[in-house]
């Protein structure tokens, strides 16, 4: 059953445009024990929200899963996993943290309510609406 997801990154680290250039990446270095939980219930094929943190704070594009849950590479201590993504298709218009404030629909998105988290589930409808704002 296919999940959603969505995942935040700095642009000035690593940009959706970073992402379609590089035309996917393993997400690694997330060391939040709630995020790293999210990264493991992420199955192959699962759609992803790609949100740029920061002083945008927009969603900006769609992604998915092309490889689950591993040990990351990149964690010198402690378990940490990763997961692989690539990029679908920019969102026509970027969606706004405002804009999902705003909207009835998605006042419960973790977004909202945890805003910290890096990485976090989705509900197919919470997906959806955004991705027919962005549209």
């Amino acid at each position: 059953m296919k999940r959603f997801w969505l995942v935040k990154s700095e642009p000035s680290s690593y940009s959706w445009a970073d992402f379609r250039a590089d035309g996917g990446t393993s997400w690694t270095g997330v060391r939040n024990y709630a995020a790293r939980n999210n990264l493991r219930g992420m199955g192959k094929g699962d759609e992803v929200l790609f949100y740029h943190s920061g002083e945008d704070k927009t969603v900006v594009g769609i992604a998915r899963v092309t490889r689950p849950a591993y040990a990351d590479a990149t964690a010198s201590e402690g378990d940490w996993s990763a997961v692989d993504l690539s990029p679908i298709k920019p969102l026509r218009q970027p969606i706004t943290l405002r804009q999902i404030k705003e909207d009835p629909r998605l006042k419960g998105i973790q977004l909202v309510r945890q805003s910290r988290l890096s990485v976090m589930p989705l509900a197919g409808q919470e997906f959806r609406a955004i991705v027919r704002m962005g549209d």
